[in-house]
């Protein structure tokens, strides 16, 4: 995973060394940590073919600033430590532009904040929490996905509208886990304020027993269950939960539990009326958004999930910056992504000049299975965007204690 790649074949090589002394400019290297072993794996594969799409797309048109762009992988192996460490390796031996992606929250916060202290650019593609970009916020860091505070609040619009009064929670114990679930819990109190917490469930990421945990849920019978697990411990809680009745009787509200990476896997097994975020790109109708699919799946001979989508935006967002700041400054690139627009394959998506959070949404909608693809698909779907649930300027700021 630490190989250097770069879509530079020998016949371009050729032709810039034809064109004269000075014709070949040094490549822009960026830098590029992720969680590519391990619990993220289903997300960070499809994202990491898609930033090698992105990437092959840029090149092949002559690069950003006539400099073709090379990236360099690191798996951090969702440790925030080895993150770090590639962090340091990356800028000062491999001379990287700037630090992009991380999957898991707390490493992207390791990483930011080394960003900080170092004064590097760092563009968070995956890493949820909202203090990336507010509580823990600083001006070298920007983040391309809608974060916990963002979904969270888009599932509690639905949830808290509804009938449910007693509610629990299921999610792994660290930084994610936690955030998805309080920033929902507030807004739903917020819009519902006769509902009840009876059960807050933290098993240790990618070591559920499901089990006790079912157990305990049925135990304090909640009429609804919000659920932050993905990945290997969300489908053993289906399974479990399957075998105790769980989902007969519970309503359950999932984050991200609509997107292909962990819906797919279930198969036939996945939970029909789910009220979720994820990802339909098979029922996408934006004509840029069907291309992207197009030239994808044409390249991996396999359906995008949302890992592809995000590494995609988040490559066309770091090409964009470095074009308009007109080279790799850090300072102007800092500067540069203060209100950034950048056109995606879903619509335009801006960069805020107040945090850095990108206006990226997510689909919001129901589960039900599709016997035809033999999987779990959303319907009733809608994408909200990223600023009909930002907070203010004066939010923020107050987030960031006042500064």
């Amino acid at each position: 995973m630490s190989r250097t790649w770069t879509v530079a074949t020998v016949a371009g090589g050729l032709l810039l060394a034809a064109a004269g002394p000075g014709a070949a400019q040094a490549p822009i290297k960026i830098g590029e940590i992720n969680s590519f072993s391990g619990i993220g794996a289903p997300f960070t594969g499809p994202y990491r073919q898609a930033v090698e799409m992105a990437v092959e797309e840029v090149n092949a048109r002559g690069g950003v600033l006539g400099r073709k762009v090379e990236v360099i992988f690191r798996d951090d192996k969702g440790q925030p430590a080895e993150a770090v460490k590639h962090a340091q390796e990356l800028v000062e031996a491999e001379k990287v532009a700037l630090i992009s992606g991380t999957f898991l929250s707390n490493v992207g916060l390791a990483v930011s904040d080394w960003a900080r202290q170092n004064k590097v650019m760092f563009v968070a593609s995956e890493p949820l929490t909202e203090a990336v970009t507010w509580a823990k916020g600083h001006e070298h860091v920007v983040r391309v996905r809608p974060n916990t505070y963002e979904q969270g609040r888009m599932l509690a619009e639905k949830a808290g509208r509804m009938k449910y009064t007693k509610w629990a929670t299921i999610g792994p114990n660290y930084e994610y886990g936690k955030r998805a679930w309080e920033t929902f819990r507030d807004r739903l109190k917020e819009l519902k304020p006769e509902a009840q917490i009876v059960g807050e469930h933290w098993p240790t990421l990618g070591k559920l027993e499901a089990g006790p945990f079912v157990t305990a849920i049925l135990n304090q019978n909640p009429d609804a269950l919000y659920v932050s697990l993905f990945g290997s411990d969300w489908i053993a809680f289906v399974r479990e939960a399957k075998k105790r009745g769980l989902f007969d009787k519970t309503f359950v509200v999932g984050i991200l539990l609509g997107e292909p990476e962990y819906i797919d896997p279930l198969a036939l097994e996945a939970p029909e009326g789910m009220l979720v975020t994820g990802y339909p790109w098979y029922d996408i109708q934006a004509p840029a958004h069907k291309d992207f699919v197009a030239r994808f799946t044409k390249k991996t001979d396999k359906n995008p999930v949302l890992g592809a989508l995000v590494g995609y935006v988040t490559y066309l967002s770091i090409f964009e910056a470095l074009r308009k700041a007109g080279g790799t400054d850090t300072a102007k690139l800092v500067a540069t992504f203060k209100n950034l627009k950048v056109e995606t394959p879903t619509g335009p998506i801006t960069f805020r000049a107040i945090d850095g959070q990108s206006t990226m949404g997510a689909w919001v909608g129901t589960t039900r299975l599709d016997p035809k693809r033999g999987v779990g698909i959303m319907v009733n779907h809608e994408y909200v965007p990223g600023e009909k649930v930002l907070p203010s300027d004066d939010e923020v700021k107050k987030m960031r204690g006042g500064s």
